[in-house]
C-alpha cells in the first residue's frame, strides 16, 4: 500500500500540482499585501482618508458601549459587526489574481497557437482512374494517362 501511494505521490501531475498550490498561496499573500499596503491606501487618501480595513457596520454592540473607531477594537469589545471594508479588499485582490491568471493563460494559449504550424498546402492528389498518387498540378495521370 505504501509502494502505491508512494508511485502515486511521485506521478508528474501530481508533484506539478502540488508545486502550482504553493505558488498560487505564494502569490496569493504577495498580492493581498498588494492590495492592503500599496492600493488600497492611496485610493482610501483620494476618497477622503477611508480606511477600507476599518469599515464596518455595529449589527449588535458587545460588553464596551460607545463608538468604535475600528473593527479590532469592535471586535475585543464582542460586538457583531458587517466587514464590508475588508471585503472590498478582498473583491479588489481577487480582480487582481483574476487579471493575472487570464493574462497568464492569454500568453500560455498564443505560445500554444504558435508552436502549432498552419497545414502544408498539398502536392499530390489522387487520379480518379487509377487512384495512383500523382503532382497536384498535373493536367493528365503519369500512369493510366486519363485526363484529368
Amino acid at each position: 500500500m505504501f509502494k502505491e501511494f508512494r508511485e502515486f505521490a511521485m506521478r508528474g501531475n501530481v508533484v506539478d500540482m502540488a508545486v502550482g498550490i504553493i505558488l498560487g498561496a505564494a502569490f496569493g499573500t504577495i498580492v493581498k499585501s498588494l492590495v492592503a499596503d500599496v492600493i488600497m491606501p492611496p485610493i482610501g487618501l483620494l476618497l477622503g482618508n477611508v480606511d477600507f480595513s476599518n469599515l464596518f457596520i455595529v449589527l449588535k454592540s458587545g460588553a464596551a458601549a460607545g463608538p468604535l473607531a475600528t473593527l479590532e477594537e469592535a471586535q475585543k469589545a464582542g460586538a457583531v459587526t458587517l466587514n464590508y471594508g475588508v471585503f472590498i479588499n478582498t473583491i479588489v485582490s481577487f480582480v487582481i489574481v483574476a487579471f493575472a491568471v487570464f493574462l497568464l493563460v492569454k500568453n500560455i494559449n498564443r505560445l500554444r497557437k504558435k508552436e502549432e504550424a498552419p497545414p502544408e498546402e498539398p502536392t499530390t492528389k489522387e487520379c480518379p482512374q487509377c487512384l495512383s498518387t500523382i503532382p497536384i498540378k498535373a493536367t493528365r495521370c503519369a500512369f493510366c494517362t486519363s485526363q484529368l
